[in-house]
């Protein structure tokens, strides 16, 4: 067999996060500057299937780790494509994506995993569809959040902004005008799936003042929607303020994404937010293009990880 690679992007939500669990709306891009790389190559006869990711010092059987996320995602996808026998392949993956960052790491590795395994599968004719490829992965993301909302696995398998609704089939949506994000990495892990489970045992203390957060979250997701629909990209940095006061108030914050919001906003940026499960991870700054490069160093020389510009809409 010829060596089969395919790819995938990561992602950043804008508006939403912690709100789509509870069926609010949420509005997610994908980012193209960081990307996973899966490849299969033949093995020998009767070595079977062997998956490496060097990222993580990780190399597994397939058969042997039935409960890995990774060797999940290539059994659900050999499952899908009508394969019943273990192949003799060597299947390695690789990405460029912060782990535990809210950029989608994993979304994006079973991504590539279920698309190279049923393009190398002999039994599965065409393409491998979106439909077949979400599937698999949000399967894979319950391994990983317990109960994710499936914003990540629809915004990376269909790789483009997606208005996301928890229950009802994803919209693409209109951008009037391009915009640019900076988006700055803490240095620090994100553990969604804590977090996410965190915020549902605050809620179920106080279901009212929690779903009040949840409505406005949502009320500004919808805005942001028609914001970026009409091209009044100023509304979108306002916005991203408002949504950061709410999540302060759900917990999911942390003194390092405060520091740096703090950092982007004086440096020029319109707006900034965490991105993601928060209490870490990433955070997003609106910018203007002249604003590009002061954001970015300011954040850098405030203790950022990494940052990195992209362009949504492009």
């Amino acid at each position: 067999m010829r060596a089969t690679k395919a790819t995938a992007p990561g992602k950043v939500i804008l508006f939403g996060e912690h709100a789509v669990v509870y069926g609010r709306p949420a509005i997610a891009v994908p980012v193209t500057k960081v990307q996973a790389t899966a490849t299969i190559e033949a093995a020998a006869p009767g070595s079977g299937c062997a998956i490496s990711a060097p990222d993580i010092g990780a190399r597994i059987r397939l058969l042997s780790a039935p409960d890995d996320p990774l060797a999940t995602a290539v059994r659900l996808a050999l499952e899908a494509a009508g394969v019943d026998s273990e192949p003799d392949w060597n299947i390695s993956v690789t990405s460029t994506i912060p782990i535990a960052g809210g950029m989608g790491s994993g979304a994006a590795v079973s991504t590539v995993l279920a698309r190279a395994v049923l393009s190398s599968a002999p039994t599965f004719d065409g393409c491998p569809d979106a439909e077949t490829v979400n599937r698999i992965v949000y399967a894979v993301e319950e391994i990983h959040h317990a109960t994710p909302s499936g914003i990540d696995n629809t915004v990376v398998v269909y790789e483009q902004p997606v208005w996301f609704v928890r229950g009802s089939p994803p919209e693409t949506f209109d951008i009037a005008k391009p915009f640019l994000l900076v988006i700055a990495d803490t240095g620090i892990a994100s553990p969604t799936g804590q977090v996410v489970a965190d915020v549902r045992a605050a809620r179920q203390k106080d279901a009212a003042r929690f779903d009040s957060i949840f409505d406005a979250i949502g009320a500004i997701a919808e805005e942001a929607r028609r914001a970026i629909a009409a091209g009044r990209l100023e509304v979108l940095g306002v916005l991203m303020r408002e949504n950061q006061q709410l999540l302060r108030q759900l917990d999911v914050s942390a003194q390092s994404l405060e520091r740096l919001i703090e950092i982007a906003e004086g440096a020029g940026a319109a707006g900034a937010k965490l991105s993601g499960g928060g209490r870490g991870g990433n955070l997003i700054a609106m910018v203007e293009p002249e604003k590009v490069d002061p954001v970015r160093e300011a954040l850098l020389a405030g203790g950022a990880a990494n940052a990195l510009v992209t362009e949504v809409g492009a």
